[in-house]
């Protein structure tokens, strides 16, 4: 098993774990739309790159019987 033979001091921890950092997502306009969404990903209306993939699916309420 490997053992560290000397403590990383506080500098190069830092540097270490700089790429752990938050980062902004990268969004995009949906041309169709005009929403903005994460790029790569589908809108809320369905719409992907301009065309239409998905139906929007409609929640129907639940009716007190």
């Amino acid at each position: 098993m490997a053992v560290q033979q000397n403590k990383k001091s506080p500098s190069k921890r830092g540097m270490h774990h700089s790429h752990n950092r938050l980062k902004k997502q990268i969004l995009a306009v949906e041309p169709t739309s005009g929403e903005i969404v994460r790029r790569h990903h589908i809108s809320e209306n369905g719409f992907y790159k301009g065309r239409k993939f998905l139906e929007k699916r409609v929640k129907e309420e639940a009716e007190d019987t």
